[in-house]
Formats: C-alpha cells, sequence, structure tokens
C-alpha cells in the first residue's frame, strides 16, 4: 500500500511475536517524523488512516487534564483521548478515521471505524489467523489467506453495483460497521458495539418546525463550521468542482473565507452528454478559484479499465469510478488534499428517486396488485434504449438524465409492498426474481428499522442510502481512487451535524414541487447566481451501451464461455449465456449497467482469483 502512504513507513511487533502492525504514512499534520506510526504511549499502540478535524479543540480539553503532548499529529491525540475517556472518546471525534488500538496489558485489540464510513476497514478471520487492513489486496500476501467466495455478495453486487459493510467479496473477510468499535480478543473473539447509530438518532429526533427563513439561518453556519474544519491541513488542500449544488457550495463558502484562492479541479468529457466542465468552469470563474479542467478521450477511459481490479480491490460498478481517478489524478498535481461534496443527495433530498418516491409511492400503494403487475410485465417489453432514445425526449421528462436505466428500475420497483421494499427494488438494475435464474437465491437485504413519518419520506430513503449505496458504493469510489495517487479526499458534508441536522428537516424543505434540495439551493443563490445552477442534475458516468456495443464487446462474449468463472461464481450457465447473448443480438429488455456488472466481475475474477 506504499503508494497511498509513500512519505513514511514503520512497523511493531509484540514481545511473544504473536502480533503485528504496519502503517504507510501519507503526511498531512505534523510532516516531521515524530508523526510516523505506530505511535506508543504507556502499553498501547495504534496505526491510524483518516483525519480528526477537531483535534485541537480536544488537545487543548485533554491538556487541561495534564496531558503532554510530543507531537502535532491527530494519532498521539487518539491514543491519549482513549486513556482519558475509554470508547467514549471517539464521541468527540469529528473527522473520518479507521484505527487500530493495541492494548498489550490485555492483550487486547479494538478496530474503529468512522460514523458513515468514508474509511475503509476489513478484517479477515479463520482458523486462528485474524488480520485487518485498510485494502482487501493487503491479505492477498499472507500464504493462508482463503479465497473462499461470498456468494450473497455477488448477488449483492449483481443487482447493485456494490458490497455493503459488513458483507465483502470473500466468506471470510468483513467489513467493521460504519459508527462501530470491534473488540478483537486473543482467541480472535470478536465483540462489536455501535457509538453511533443514524437510525436510533431519526427515531429519536423531532421534526424541524421552523420556517424557511429561519432553518436556513441555522443551517448555513453549520455547513460554514463543516467546510472550514475540512481544511485544516499542513499541507495544500484543493476542491474537486463539478458545477453541481453541493461541489459549488463548499467552493463559494470556502473561497469567501479565504484571502487566497481555493484550487478546483474538473474533468471534461467530449461527449456532451457526460460534460459537466462548461458549467464549472463558469462557477469557478463566478466566485474566484484557481481552476484547473482536463478534457479525456475514450482512450483515456480505455487504459484505465485494466486497472479497474487493483485500484478497487473488490467489484465496483460505479462508472463514475473511472473518471473519479482522473480527477484525482488532476489534483494531486497540486495539492495533497482535495474536498468532494458527496453526501449532500442523501442528507437534502437530491435523487429523483426520492421525488418519485415521494410523489408516486402513495399512490402506487393504493393500486391494485393485479395491475401492478400486469404493468410491470408490459414495460419488460419495451428496452432501457428505446426509453433513453425516444421518451427522455418527452416534455415532462425532458429534464431528467438517464432515462433508462430509470425505467429498469421503475419496473422493478413497481410490486413493492413498502417503502423498504420500494427502496431496494429502485436501486437494483436486475429483479430479485430475474436474478434467481442466474444464480442461487440469497436473503433480502434489510434496512435499518425507522418509525414512518408521512413529512419525513425522505430522510427515511436518505437514511436508507447513506447505510448502503453511500457507504459501499460513493465512499469506496473516492477513497480508493485518492488514496490511490496520494490524494487524501475529504467529505465536508459528512460531518455528524450536518446529517443529523438533516434528518430534522421536513420534506417540503428538501423537495419541493419538483426542486430537488431545495433548502441547499436557497443557501446556494446566496453566494451564486441561480442561472448557473438551474439545469438538470447530471454526474459522473460513462456511456455503458456504447461501450458494451464497442471495445468491450470481445471480452463480455468471452466471459459466458468461461466454465472457470461460471462454477466460481455459482452461474447457471444457460441462462448466462442466454443473457449475455441475447442483449447482443438484442431481442432482449437487460440493462446496459448489468452487462457492465458482469464485466466488471469478470475482470475481477482475472486479477484476483485466477491469477
Amino acid at each position: 500500500m506504499a503508494y497511498g502512504g509513500p512519505d513514511a513507513a514503520n512497523n511493531y511487533i509484540n514481545k511473544d511475536k504473536t502480533l503485528g502492525l504496519g502503517h504507510r504514512r501519507l503526511s498531512i499534520l505534523d510532516l516531521s517524523e515524530a508523526g510516523t506510526q505506530p505511535i506508543r504511549y504507556k502499553h498501547w499502540v495504534i496505526v491510524y488512516n483518516g483525519e480528526i478535524y477537531n483535534f485541537k479543540e480536544i488537545r487543548e480539553e485533554l491538556g487541561k487534564k495534564g496531558y503532554i503532548f510530543a507531537t502535532g499529529t491527530d494519532t498521539e491525540m487518539i491514543l491519549k483521548a482513549y486513556e482519558a475517556w475509554g470508547l467514549d472518546c471517539v464521541s468527540r471525534f469529528k473527522g473520518m478515521f479507521a484505527f487500530a488500538i493495541w492494548d498489550e496489558s490485555e492483550n487486547m485489540l479494538l478496530l474503529c471505524r468512522d460514523r458513515i464510513g468514508v474509511k475503509p476497514l476489513y478484517y479477515y478471520s479463520k482458523e486462528g489467523l485474524f488480520m485487518f487492513a485498510s485494502e482487501l489486496k493487503a491479505f492477498h500476501q499472507h500464504p493462508d489467506f482463503n479465497k473462499t467466495i461470498n456468494h450473497k455478495s455477488v448477488s449483492q453486487f449483481l443487482q447493485q453495483g456494490y458490497i455493503p459493510s459488513p458483507q465483502s467479496i470473500f466468506k471470510y473477510v468483513k467489513k467493521v460497521q460504519p459508527g462501530s468499535w470491534l473488540r478483537v480478543d486473543t482467541d480472535n473473539k470478536t465483540s462489536p458495539s455501535c457509538y453511533w447509530d443514524i437510525g436510533a438518532i431519526y427515531n429519536q429526533s423531532d421534526i424541524n418546525t421552523n420556517t424557511e427563513e429561519e432553518v436556513i439561518e441555522e443551517l448555513e453556519p453549520i455547513l460554514k463550521e463543516s467546510f472550514q474544519y475540512r481544511m485544516v491541513s499542513d499541507v495544500p488542500v484543493g476542491m474537486f468542482l463539478s458545477g453541481g449544488i453541493d461541489s459549488s457550495l463548499v467552493s463559494a463558502i470556502l473561497q469567501k473565507q479565504s484571502n487566497t484562492q481555493l484550487k478546483t479541479f474538473t474533468i471534461g468529457f467530449d461527449n456532451k452528454k457526460y460534460n459537466e466542465a462548461i458549467h464549472a468552469q463558469k462557477i469557478a470563474q463566478h466566485i474566484g478559484t484557481d481552476h484547473t479542467e482536463l478534457y479525456c478521450q475514450e482512450s483515456d477511459f480505455e487504459k484505465l479499465i485494466p486497472l479497474l481490479p487493483d485500484l478497487y480491490d473488490e467489484p465496483l460498478g460505479a462508472g463514475s469510478a473511472i473518471p473519479t481517478y482522473l480527477v484525482s489524478q488532476l489534483a494531486k498535481e497540486q495539492v495533497k488534499v482535495s474536498l468532494s461534496a458527496d453526501g449532500g443527495d442523501e442528507i437534502f433530498g437530491g435523487y429523483t428517486k426520492y421525488e418519485f418516491a415521494k410523489n408516486v409511492y402513495s399512490k402506487l400503494e393504493k393500486t391494485p396488485r393485479l395491475f401492478k403487475s400486469i404493468s410491470h410485465h408490459m414495460m419488460g417489453y419495451i428496452s432501457p434504449e428505446f426509453v433513453d432514445k425516444r421518451l427522455s425526449k418527452l416534455p415532462f421528462i425532458s429534464n431528467y438524465t438517464n432515462i433508462g436505466t430509470k425505467y429498469s428500475k421503475l419496473r422493478n420497483a413497481l410490486q413493492a409492498t413498502s417503502l423498504s421494499e420500494f427502496y431496494n427494488q429502485s436501486s437494483s438494475i436486475i429483479s430479485q426474481k430475474e436474478l434467481l435464474n442466474l444464480i442461487p437465491p440469497w436473503n433480502e437485504k434489510r434496512n435499518p428499522s425507522l418509525d414512518y413519518h408521512k413529512d419525513r419520506v425522505l430522510s427515511i430513503l436518505g437514511i436508507y442510502d447513506m447505510t448502503s449505496f453511500l457507504e459501499g458504493e460513493v465512499m469506496v469510489k473516492v477513497d480508493r481512487a485518492t488514496m490511490n495517487v496520494a490524494l487524501e479526499g475529504r467529505e465536508p458534508f459528512l460531518d455528524q451535524h450536518i446529517i443529523e441536522y438533516g434528518l430534522t428537516l421536513p420534506d417540503h424543505l428538501k423537495i419541493k414541487g419538483n426542486t430537488t434540495k431545495y433548502i441547499l439551493r436557497q443557501i446556494l443563490y446566496k453566494h451564486v447566481p441561480k442561472e448557473l445552477i438551474e439545469r438538470p442534475k447530471q454526474g459522473f458516468d460513462i456511456p455503458m451501451r456504447q461501450w458494451t456495443f464497442g471495445f468491450l464487446k470481445d471480452e463480455i462474449l468471452s466471459l459466458a464461455e468461461d466454465d472457470g468463472f461460471i462454477v466460481e461464481f455459482g452461474f447457471y450457465s444457460n441462462q448466462l449465456k442466454n443473457i449475455i447473448h441475447s442483449y447482443y443480438d438484442k431481442s432482449a429488455t437487460t440493462d446496459p449497467h448489468f452487462i457492465w456488472y458482469l464485466f466488471v466481475l469478470y475482470k475481477w475474477y482475472l486479477r484476483w482469483i485466477r491469477c
């Protein structure tokens, strides 16, 4: 993992040589050798990945208790905070983190992960061997690493394009759950404990009854404080700027608070359908950032595809993973830390599927089951490609993008019998029934148990996404891309105070009419003219259908004939071949994203299983 931590390295091995800790450092705070990890204090030793943004305030609090610090790092602060407050110390931390504390006196290991799961933390346990790491590829270096596939995770991946915690692609590897500690005893027995539960916070919170003006007055200072905290660094900090609502708001507020130009970065594409660079440039000019953009060709994407299994360790179906890596490379040329604006959609109602759920699900709930079943069946005769090319031109949906994919998800969701099931189905590229024809069944994933409130449906849907999609896809995409080029990615919207405040907001302040992220827009309009913002949501993506019918076609056809691949993942051979061939002779309505997921899984298999 030296590429992610090129600045320093060290290790610790205990006296009886039953435990070892290793660390690669990307120096952000206290660049001296004193910050090299592992760091020891009394009988505790720590290795740590991440940043505690309010570490200076916590140090001052500890200083009043008599603690003296030998370094300027937040790493040392964690150990002394643990001694002072025990497991409760983490409730004081604002930041992103994954760390391990070894207690020599008790022969006990503690693993801890941040509230949302911005930073990764994997662990492996089998037959007396326990390992943990920030990346799966570290485990492959151990001769006893068992690579048995977790078939439940394969099913999850094929439906959603990612594998959420606590599962991983491997049977004996799990992820520490966000917002939790994991105690590991000498017999490798693991005991988890939760320190932050977003579902419980929602259930215990009251709805905000303030006026729109009062909410803006309350929310803007919370945003400003969080954004400013993410600028804490001893090295240059930049910002990924797409020109959308979230990144524009972060950039505008930070630039207004700074005496120097904020460095912003954007990737552009020649294909206008996927290009946001022109919008980002206009925003950057208006707020006065030092803006850098790089236009990429399809050939740049082609070169990166073979690297995806190494970049992301697990199969990851996000098409935006490639441009995320490219913009990380671009930013690394000038800065060592870059902010990203992920999380705003989940917290403040930014996805069109939320709008659909709010406006349509209540009506679907009252629709006779037979009618929904017939509609689901009839929609199967219309391909997502036809919808994308033809129906997307209709006036009432012309403001939306990726209509074909949304159509596939709507078809899946038609037969949902609960809001939770509706979310699961509308987040899946292929229905559970269709998947069962390809691979053995698995248990339906469970969403957090939440108290239903008709005025906070959007908060419920946001929590479903934050505990699955945000952690399992978005954070993986950004963290692995940035760390691979030795760039630290930070997420200013994912401060617990922003999240907790957002959960209290009524739906009409998140989506008003057809306007998503309504309350964020009102704050943004104070900093950026409305005409620079008002346009359909785009987001990073790639031309799935064009690629799968183009330069990827031969390799996709070959996966259907690879017996090793079919056996390893337990596919029904004839059905897999039928899906692939009917996709190319256009006799089926298979979504191109599903074909891409199969391709990504195949490339991962070739790199990590058949290698």
